[in-house]
């Protein structure tokens, strides 16, 4: 297994290519759960910009969450006590992020008064880059999913 440096590298590196928040995060550490890079950057591309750039829940941490569905989901009928866990893990994930950023928002974390209106991403150029916090907060989501434990 890669170490967490090597996968936030990853994850920030999938970021500048082009791939959105969610993205970044979930690709960077799926393949711990058996899902190749190409199906994780499809499974997790319409939670970015905050889910479809509505600027609702911020992608890097929607991808860190999906992350804790394919660690601790369960997949069981009925499995009201599995369910639970999870979404306790989730909420604890969730804590710290915010802790972290002050918000999951990405409207917020962007410091946008309203969404921008436009289903079309951005161009990525340097600029986009300089002023766009999403680079770090794909990497602290890979830290906190990974240092994060279940018990």
């Amino acid at each position: 297994m890669q170490d967490i440096e090597q996968r936030v590298e990853r994850a920030v590196a999938l970021f500048h290519d082009g791939f959105n928040c969610a993205q970044a995060v979930f690709a960077s550490c799926a393949d711990m759960y058996g899902i190749d890079e190409q199906t994780a950057l499809r499974l997790s591309a319409s939670f970015g910009g905050g889910m479809g750039r509505m600027r609702l829940v911020c992608g890097a941490a929607s991808g860190m969450f999906m992350l804790e569905g394919l660690r601790s989901g369960s997949a069981t009928k009925g499995d009201h006590d599995g369910k639970a866990r999870n979404y306790a893990a989730v909420q604890g994930l969730a804590e710290r992020f915010k802790q972290e950023n002050g918000s999951l928002i990405c409207a917020e974390l962007l410091g946008l008064k309203q969404p921008e209106g436009s289903p079309v991403p951005e161009a990525r150029t340097p600029a986009y880059y300089q002023k766009r916090p999403c680079a770090e907060m794909v990497a602290q989501a890979v830290r906190i999913f990974l240092t994060s434990t279940n018990e």
